[in-house]
């Protein structure tokens, strides 16, 4: 049985939980402080340890071990971030899912004890469906939340964006959507369901920033990337610098547009920051993925350029995300791909795969590649038994500890794991 938050910090105290593994649990942005920023990388994963949070598979009997959670997406805040004397703690956002893309409301789950027992998944406040009162009787709600630990206000920032249902059921043609976001305080409690305004010519139809790792910097200012569109068609990328006062989200700036013309374009952007140099990489249509770096925090973006080895070989993978994952001043790519173990796997979307990345010349290092998290079953004989794992999240969680957090599904029963993946540099 799950035990409550406050039964797995009680017996914590009492166990005398050990300050020198507090110490050690502070977390960190996706900003990561390397040697030298033209130094050659340096592959510093020394071990990678996967567990099981949640169950949500069938048990022999066919009947479900638990709930199956989607969108697990999870930060670290350092002690004392929930009042005077609290320990490190880990948030979890994650919804429960039952088909493809029908989400339910977005729960939280915390962790005292650095990701090795969580609290049952309660729901956050506002976060429900409400009808928006028209004759279809649609229900407006949200998804694709992502938490990050915001320093300067002791806060955690949630973002995502908005979704509608009918019927109790996504449908395809969606109402314009945008990006959106709430707050935590220290005390525990969250603020108000807000949108970020935009008032951008180019996002008149949609922004969005949905499943996004972004980017603090240091005077609290925060890079936030954005798939937008002007209509229904095709979506670019865009980055906007906010300033947020802990309360407040506000668009400062507009960085320049990167474009591709292939099906929807280019989506699901996400950053990282290595010694002053940012770092985007976004999902496209193309089997593809592309990266875009910045040196003036976030002003102006190269053109995107296609992910590659260092071999030249093109990073080949089907419109899905990738993630940043960075360790020990380095900096990891953690994506799908196409291989002869996965070929009839939709999407390649299992096993993930991690590369070091030789941010020289913005390739992935081939001989750093290893598979982070496996694939479970036959991905060529029995590939609808095969757990997917394409929507996945990276946070780091201490100086020598990053996680990778992923709610797995079969796309028959939907039923899976929710797993945290521990990738260390000691």
């Amino acid at each position: 049985m799950l035990e409550s938050l406050a039964e797995i910090t009680r017996r914590r105290v009492l166990a005398g939980f050990a300050a020198s593994a507090l110490a050690a649990a502070f977390p960190r942005s996706l900003r990561a402080d390397s040697p030298k920023s033209g130094a050659s990388p340096t592959d510093v994963v020394k071990s990678i340890e996967r567990s099981v949070v949640f169950r949500g598979t069938l048990d022999d009997a066919g009947k479900p071990l638990g709930k199956t959670w989607f969108s697990t997406r999870a930060c670290v805040m350092p002690a004392g971030a929930n009042g005077l004397g609290s320990p490190v703690t880990a948030l979890m956002l994650l919804c429960e899912i039952t088909g493809s893309d029908y989400f339910w409301p977005t729960h939280v789950t915390q962790s005292v004890d650095f990701g090795k027992t969580w609290s049952d998944p309660t729901p956050v406040p506002g976060l429900g469906r409400t009808p928006i009162g028209d004759s279809a009787g649609t229900e407006i709600t949200v998804c694709d939340m992502v938490p990050e630990y915001h320093e300067a206000t002791k806060t955690v920032l949630a973002m995502g964006h908005d979704v509608f249902y009918r019927e109790g059921h996504f449908f395809r043609v969606q109402p314009p959507r945008h990006a959106v976001y709430l707050v935590r305080s220290a005390d525990g409690s969250w603020g108000p369901l807000k949108r970020l305004e935009w008032n951008d010519p180019r996002g008149a139809f949609i922004y969005t920033c949905n499943c996004a790792q972004r980017v603090t910097l240091a005077d609290g200012d925060v890079l936030v990337p954005l798939s937008i569109g002007a209509q229904s068609g095709g979506r670019s990328v865009v980055v906007v610098r906010c300033g947020f006062d802990g309360r407040e989200l506000r668009v400062k700036q507009a960085g320049n547009e990167l474009t591709n013309k292939q099906g929807r374009g280019l989506l699901e952007p996400s950053l990282a920051s290595v010694d002053g140099r940012h770092f985007l990489t976004i999902r496209a249509e193309d089997e593809r993925g592309y990266v875009s770096t910045s040196d003036d925090d976030g002003r102006t973006w190269s053109v995107q350029q296609p992910w590659q080895f260092d071999d030249g070989e093109p990073l080949v993978t089907s419109t899905t995300q990738q993630r940043w994952l960075t360790l020990g001043g380095e900096l990891y790519l953690v994506y799908v791909r196409k291989d002869p173990t996965n070929v009839n796997v939709m999407r390649w979307r299992a096993p993930l795969f991690m590369s070091l990345v030789d941010r020289r010349t913005l390739r992935l290092v081939k001989a750093t590649e290893r598979i982070a998290v496996p694939m479970q079953g036959d991905g060529v004989n029995k590939p609808d038994q095969v757990p997917h794992l394409g929507n996945f999240h990276c946070c780091p969680a201490s100086e020598t500890e990053s996680w990778i957090t992923v709610g797995d599904y079969d796309v028959k029963k939907f039923r899976g794991n929710t797993t945290l993946t521990r990738v260390r540099s000691v």
